[in-house]
């Protein structure tokens, strides 16, 4: 009795129901708007790779939104026209146990307006910064903070490390890109390995390994071993980051060489080697222009840039902003001058090779 009663009920209402069709029609336009999102967007994934590879793959890339607020972005007006910033995070161990997740390896591409060269500027990881809801820490937390626990977000923790990021530099972040070590053994391998020069001789504290001083050729998993080193180098973390950029100029060299910039079938078939996990946001820059820029660049040749620092105060890790030098190097990026602060003080290059 009551079944029938169901029964009947369900028959009497199922003419008010509304159709499925729309819904399912709006459902399959949303699945195509992101199949197109992803291959618009594959070709830029691959140009970030071989302009910021600093130690780690890219299977995460994150165009992003450009401020709405001049004031919030610390842009002077019309001096970072045409010139282009991109973020590039490390994260050491993401995906593994136990699941790293301080972005140990910041890097900020910037790309001026008269596309000369691109610059490499390092942030070290122990930069004094503010954290919104977190206040002074390390930069290398930001990421940590935003992706939050226990499945971190990278999204997330990208937003919130572009935001310190750009509070702190003054530049927009135009794009940028969360990288791991696993897609830098793909790429590596890709292009038969990279020739990363060092100024001395560096022990791997992970396996043992003795990188000599001078040039080398290193395959994936060297370069991996290579670019997690910080513990027996002089200068720690920021000597890791100075290696980091040797290794992004050998792999621009390497793509060069191999005309993997400006082939788009050989472009295609690397962009093939990250694999899945490229996450993509359309909503800001189109990143057209960033497929675009190497081929215009007038040299491939990155100056490698680190921002200049204090020593730690009251025994703490933090690393401060160098009250003079520091300033005057935002100063220069924010305003597009970057190459006048080189000629000014070119002991602040980091060799390539």
């Amino acid at each position: 009795m009551i079944e029938d009663d169901l029964h009947a009920a369900f028959a009497r209402h199922e003419p008010l129901t509304p159709s499925t069709g729309p819904l399912r029609v709006a459902i399959d336009r949303l699945a195509a708007v992101r199949r197109r999102r992803r291959q618009r967007f594959q070709a830029a994934g691959v140009t970030l790779a071989l302009l910021g590879a600093l130690g780690v793959g890219v299977p995460q890339l994150r165009p992003d939104r450009p401020a709405a607020d001049p004031l919030m972005s610390g842009k002077p007006a019309d001096a970072q026209s045409g010139a282009l910033n991109v973020l590039l995070l490390g994260v050491d161990g993401f995906g593994e146990q136990p699941p790293y997740r301080l972005a140990d390896s910041v890097l900020l591409v910037h790309i001026p307006a008269d596309r000369s060269r691109p610059y490499l500027i390092s942030l070290p990881r122990d930069l004094e910064v503010s954290i919104p809801g977190r206040g002074i820490d390390k930069l290398n937390r930001a990421f940590h903070s935003g992706a939050g626990e226990p499945r971190p977000d990278l999204d997330a923790g990208y937003d919130l490390t572009r935001q310190v990021v750009a509070d702190l530099t003054g530049v927009r972040v135009d794009a940028g890109a969360v990288l791991t070590f696993a897609g830098l053994r793909r790429i590596t391998d890709a292009v038969d390995g990279v020739e990363v020069c060092l100024p001395e001789e560096v022990r791997s504290w992970h396996t043992r390994r003795v990188f000599p001083a001078g040039c080398q050729r290193l395959d994936g998993a060297s370069s991996v071993d290579l670019l997690r080193q910080r513990r027996y180098l002089p200068d720690g973390a920021l000597d890791r980051d100075r290696n980091a950029q040797r290794y992004v100029a050998g792999l621009i060299r390497a793509a060069v060489a191999k005309d993997v910039l400006t082939n788009p079938v050989r472009l295609n078939a690397l962009l093939s080697v990250p694999g899945k996990g490229l996450a993509v946001d359309d909503d800001g820059l189109p990143l057209t222009r960033l497929v675009a820029v190497l081929p215009k660049l007038k040299s491939v040749d990155p100056v490698g840039l680190s921002l200049p620092v204090g020593q730690p105060v009251d025994d703490r890790t933090l690393l401060p902003l160098d009250p003079k030098q520091g300033r005057a190097f935002l100063a220069a990026l924010r305003e597009d001058r970057l190459a006048q602060w080189v000629a000014q003080h070119p002991e602040q290059v980091n060799p390539a090779r």
